[in-house]
């Protein structure tokens, strides 16, 4: 025998399905047969391959004797036998056979990841012994199940308890527009379907209900080598949109991602509660934790040479280590496979200068996109108010207000909406009496906004809480006697206010869409289609932030759409990418006063007549008043004019279309329109439009109340008064009509848009403000947040830019390497990472060397699931969620581009406007230059309206040739764009007649706020933001500094030290820069 013979060679037996473990005839599984082929050629081993035939039809006794056993189940295998036979042979398992019954079925999973103290999502068991079994224990309402008194809110899944059976549903709740989405296996190019109508949940068999976790739209697949190895993979979530991301080979696409210490823990942990060196298992990052939703056994790797070599090198050491201790399981100097193995082929990413107001050298990359953005195109927004004294609209008041005789009720919910109706329809005369005296006018009056109401609540054909909401106030009570003894308070008299209107149309959605295709394209410079790469791998972290309003919401999820290429419907969009924010991006509250001043004044300069004169030449945005038309008083009365000779003509069509119904005798039918279905559209309803019908869900009847409203409310012919606060409600509606009714041909719709423009362009930017310096009071005012949060964004790009930097030159002048070993457990230690600029600056931070602090949100955000911050997604996700450069297919794996959107409405952008182009104008600023130029000042005065999608961007850049504390090295560019305007309608040609088709507006392209070659640094920007922006420990800190947890789990004494080491102190801040 030659000498390498004389060492018996170890035996590895592998007991798998050939469909497990082939592609063709003769050909293996590529990653088996990778890591087979790997194994074999370090010399030391057989591989002894069973067979289906042996293994299903041979006794055990006939099979092949074996040291190790790789085994693992698949559809049709005897894993029972296979059981005896290890019984009987004993070979050394890879995966233990026993625990693999478990993984059929997913309570054993939880239940054992529990025992095990893994995390796992909240969750509760249905059991039912036979289909559509009734369990007094659940409980289904619209928007919630209920399992033994624990309540899971939509959206939530349901898993059916085989492991097997791969049919998850996901349920949306209907303030997202309602719906379920469907996951399953991958099929082609698809991996989930959306079903809009599905509301109800599963009945036949047994479920697991948990909580739906929002992950940003990324999964992450765990694959073990034994406890000490884990490989982990980033793909898009089937949840957003079921489209399977797919390479140019078909493969899907998938990013090595490095774990946190804690996860690495998790897969320690996975690997011995089940007993399988092999396994795979899926984790949701969700809000700075971690947790495990699917263990699935044996998983290897697809299409990573990398991860072939160390799991042949880590199952060789598995196997020496059982089988031949005496040997060395050291790894050879060179690999025996390396020879001749192909190279991998790389990916560029390009670096690039900025674009937009000139280029400033190679050496500056993009580092942060921030944009505020206004919602899209939306149907007027409406309001009916009237006083009720009706028994069943009283008695549905207590209903719903606890039976308080003094408490007002809010009806949103689609069973609250749906009561409202029922008594409305009750109410509502069948037929319209004509007017003769007084009293009867107001009875009139009252029965058509009765059937108004009723209107609102059929239109669309079911319920979405995001659209209609119902307040009932109590205005008058008496005292009734009770039953048995004493007296009650019972209302008789109660102020109904309907709000409605608002939606987002069609053209809205398609705005969206196509602003986050430009983006995409645009915003990221040299990129192109890179985005997706940068943030499917981890390296863009993206965030988006919406107010509390539907229109905002929808508007989100369409612009995330076209930003991240997705497909399909918006509702799972808008619960898996979009966060709701409405203490930052809602409301007026704060500036309510100083609003009404400023609508007061300009009252008093529209009616006194006096013809406003520019005393500022140079600059006229500087006046009192800038931008009224100097003939406002003479322009009101020839509006009040134009409104009325519209209204009579929409009433005229909804008195043909009411006797219509009428004489069919079917007045509760409104012709049906599905606003879930409309949602989803991007384009018009031809049928609705060809049939002389309004566009949209809005029948004749609500049009005609809509301008009849407008008409009254204008002016007052009594008291002969013109309400001036009208103005905008007015021209909103004409240029609603014109893009979308111009089919109905309203005479005088042309000439009332003029008037009513010329108005509003005057109006709207003085309701904000009448000169700059209370313009700028009002926007600190409503701003105010959402400024303090635009700053800690561009703060903590700074610093992480910066440690990325240092990190970098500490590597380049790092003579020695670490060991494997030594990485593993300088990775595993726990760090906390303290990121703040106060703290940096305070004098013990050098007593500190080790303790990174990374931290702007321990004192930020609420705790309620209205996000305010980013609390724990700026702390350690930062540092956590990341690309493994040793795996990755990618040139520059520590770039990290960092995206925050923020949709809002009108106000928020005047608001952030205002302070941008007046805050020098502020005492503690005086004699600094405005942060925009003269040039881009007066186009912002030309510019009187920012329209549906009119944004702000600034974009920071890092010049990475410049010294770290080099005030240049980040650099702060503004751009802003008008939006939607409706010049092109006016135009007479070929692309207005396709744009009246389409009703729909191109979006304004970015314009520059600085001079050409101007360079705001960040230092700049800083100073002139901090005296409006809300300080960064005004934030509400979360209740418990939730990015800790996977560190520190079991200390909470180390926490609580590290928390009072932190500079709460407002007076931290008086020295910064």
């Amino acid at each position: 025998m030659e000498g390498e013979d004389v060492v018996k060679k170890i035996t590895i037996g592998v007991c798998v399905m050939e469909k497990k473990v082939k592609c063709g005839a003769e050909v293996f599984s590529a990653p088996m047969r990778q890591i087979l082929d790997r194994l074999e050629a370090f010399g030391e081993f057989e591989i002894i391959y069973f067979g289906d035939k042996v293994i299903i039809e041979d006794p055990i006794e006939s099979w092949p004797i074996c040291d190790c056993l790789i085994a693992f189940y698949s559809t049709g295998y005897p894993l029972d036998k296979v059981e005896a036979y290890a019984a009987l042979r004993k070979p050394y398992l890879v995966n233990e056979l026993e625990p693999q019954h478990l993984l059929h079925d997913r309570r054993k999973v939880y239940e054992r990841l529990e025992m095990f103290g893994i995390p796992v999502p909240r969750y509760a068991l249905i059991n039912r012994e036979v289909p559509y079994q009734e369990l007094d224990y659940f409980v289904e309402e619209e928007d919630f199940v209920e399992v033994h008194g624990s309540r899971f809110w939509k959206p939530f899944v349901e898993k059916p308890v085989l492991g097997d059976d791969h049919r998850i549903m996901i349920y949306y709740p209907s303030s997202a527009g309602g719906g379920m989405k469907e996951l399953f296996r991958k099929v082609g190019n698809r991996s989930s379907e959306f079903h809009p109508e599905v509301r109800r949940v599963r009945r036949e068999g047994s479920y697991i209900y948990e909580e739906f976790m929002p992950t940003g739209g990324t999964d992450v697949k765990v694959y073990t080598v034994g406890p000490e190895y884990a490989h982990a993979e980033a793909r898009k979530s089937p949840v957003v949109d079921g489209v399977v991301m797919r390479n140019p080979d078909g493969k899907e696409v998938r990013y090595p991602v490095l774990l946190t210490p804690a996860e690495k823990q998790m897969a320690r942990e996975v690997c011995h509660a089940f007993r399988q060196s092999v396994c795979g298992f899926d984790l949701l990052r969700c809000e700075g934790r971690s947790y495990v939703c699917d263990v699935n056994g044996w998983s290897f790797v697809k299409n990573s040479y990398k991860y072939y070599d160390d799991a042949a090198c880590v199952l060789r050491k598995m196997f020496l280590d059982a089988k031949a201790p005496h040997l060395s399981s050291a790894i050879p100097p060179t690999l025996p496979w390396k020879v001749n193995e192909p190279s991998q082929p790389t990916e560029g990413l390009t670096r690039q200068g900025s674009g937009i107001i000139g280029t400033f050298g190679q050496a500056e990359e993009l580092r942060c996109v921030i944009a505020i953005i206004r919602h899209g195109d939306r149907t007027p927004k409406q309001k009916v108010k009237l006083k009720v004294t009706e028994e069943k609209l009283l008695n549905l008041m207590l209903k719903y207000n606890g039976g308080r005789p003094r408490s007002e009720t809010k009806l949103k919910s689609a069973v609250q909406l749906q009561d409202l109706l029922d008594a409305t329809r009750m109410l509502v005369p069948r037929n319209r009496p004509g007017r003769e005296s007084d009293s009867e006018a107001e009875d009139f009056e009252h029965a058509e906004k009765l059937r108004q109401v009723k209107a609102v609540l059929e239109e669309g054909g079911h319920f979405s809480g995001i659209y209609r909401k119902v307040q009932l106030k109590p205005l008058k009570w008496v005292k009734v006697t009770k039953n048995n003894e004493g007296e009650e308070e019972r209302p008789i008299e109660a102020l109904m206010v309907l709000k409605y209107g608002g939606v987002l149309t069609h053209a809205g959605r398609k705005q969206a869409e196509e602003l986050g295709r430009y983006f995409r394209n645009n915003m990221y410079p040299g990129e192109g289609t890179g985005l997706l790469r940068l943030h499917s791998t981890y390296r863009h972290d993206l965030k988006i932030y919406s107010s509390d309003e539907g229109r905002v919401q929808m508007s989100a999820a369409a612009f995330a759409k076209g930003l991240l290429d997705l497909e399909g419907q918006l509702t799972p969009i808008l619960v898996s990418l979009v966060s709701k924010d409405s203490s930052m991006l809602d409301g007026l509250d704060n500036a309510s006063v100083e609003m009404e001043e400023a609508k007061a004044r300009l009252n008093e300069i529209i009616t006194s007549g006096v013809k406003t004169v520019h005393n500022n030449v140079s600059s006229p945005w500087m006046d009192d008043g800038a931008g009224l038309p100097s003939n406002a008083s003479e322009l009101l009365p020839k509006m009040v004019k134009l409104t009325k000779k519209v209204t009579e003509q929409v009433r005229l069509l909804a008195k043909d279309k009411d006797e219509e119904l009428a004489e069919i005798g079917s007045y509760d039918v409104i012709p049906p329109y599905d606003q879930a279905k409309a949602l989803g559209k991007t384009n018009i309803d031809v049928d609705r439009i060809a049939a002389g019908l309004p566009c949209g869900s809005e029948g004749f009847l609500l049009m005609y109340a809509r301008w009849r409203k407008l008409e009254r409310d204008l002016y007052n012919e009594r008291k002969e008064r013109f309400d001036i606060t009208q103005i905008p409600d007015v021209y909103d509606s004409c240029k609603y009509d014109l893009l979308h009714n111009a089919h109905l041909n309203l005479e005088g719709l042309d000439e009332l848009f003029k008037v009513a423009q010329l108005l509003a362009d005057g109006v709207i930017p003085n309701e904000y403000g009448i000169n700059p310096k209370q313009k700028l009071k009002i926007g600190s005012k409503i701003a105010r947040r959402l400024l303090g949060k635009i700053l800690i964004d561009l703060r903590n790009t700074r610093e992480e830019a910066i440690s990325v930097a240092e990190l970098k030159s500490n590597q380049d002048h790092q003579p020695s390497k670490l060991t494997q070993g030594e990485k593993e457990d300088a990775e595993c230690q726990p760090k906390l990472c303290i990121k703040n600029d106060d703290f940096r600056k305070s004098s013990n931070a050098s007593d500190l060397p080790k303790l990174h602090i990374k931290n702007d949100d321990m004192r930020r955000s609420s705790t309620t699931s209205d996000k305010s911050m980013d609390q724990d997604d700026d702390d350690d996700k930062e540092t956590k969620y990341r690309l493994d450069p040793k795996y990755a297919n990618v040139k520059t794996p520590e770039r990290h581009v960092r995206t925050r959107l923020y949709f809002t409405s009108e106000s928020h952008i005047h608001s952030l406007m205002n302070v941008l182009r007046y805050c020098n104008l502020d005492e503690s600023l005086q004699g600094e230059d405005s942060l925009v130029c003269d040039n881009a000042l007066e186009r912002l005065y030309k510019t009187k309206e920012l329209d549906y999608m009119s944004y702000l961007v600034l974009r920071m850049f890092e010049n990475t040739e410049v010294a770290l504390e080099d005030p240049k090295r980040f650099r702060v560019e503004m751009t802003f764009s008008r939006g939607a305007d409706l010049s092109p309608l006016e135009k007479d040609d070929s692309e207005a007649a396709s744009l009246h088709q389409e009703h729909t507006l191109p979006i304004n392209g970015p314009e520059r706020l600085q001079e050409v070659g101007s360079y705001l640094t960040l230092e700049k920007m800083e100073k002139m933001f901090r005296p409006f922006a809300m300080p960064a420990e005004d934030f509400p800190p979360p209740s418990t500094p939730a990015g800790f947890s996977g560190y520190f789990s079991k200390s909470a004494a180390v926490l609580e030290r590290l928390v009072n080491l932190w500079p709460f102190h407002k007076h931290a801040n008086s020295n910064g820069k």
